[in-house]
């Protein structure tokens, strides 16, 4: 699902505290994803959005122009209860960003939980 179709789906994600796991997290095939945690519904999730193109205007400054909606996609990983429990479930998680396959640690971690 889309970013939109997320928070569409379920109004309390919209007005919910969120916690921010990392924004680096690469899969085995190198594809970028963000980690978070929904606050009031307990939802993991990563976050996928392309590498934005940085773009020239016609006096030579660069910008990045808006991502399509539908580029970002949400995936729930898992529903956490509480924030013990998620920092019990990914502890180590920093560290765990920065491997080739941080993604697969994560989920990985969420089986064994």
């Amino acid at each position: 699902m889309n970013i939109e179709e997320f928070y569409d789906a379920d109004p309390r994600r919209r007005s919910s505290d969120e916690e921010n796991l990392g924004r680096e997290w690469l899969d085995d095939e190198g594809r970028r994803y963000e980690l978070n945690w929904v606050v009031d519904t307990g939802e993991l999730y990563l976050m996928a959005e392309p590498t934005e193109p940085v773009e020239m205007d016609p006096l030579g400054d660069s910008f990045v122009p808006d991502m399509p909606v539908e580029l970002i996609t949400v995936e729930v990983l898992a529903t956490i209860a509480d924030r013990a429990d998620l920092d019990a479930t990914l502890a180590g998680w920093p560290e765990a960003m920065d491997a080739a396959d941080g993604v697969g640690w994560v989920r990985s971690r969420l089986e064994q939980a």
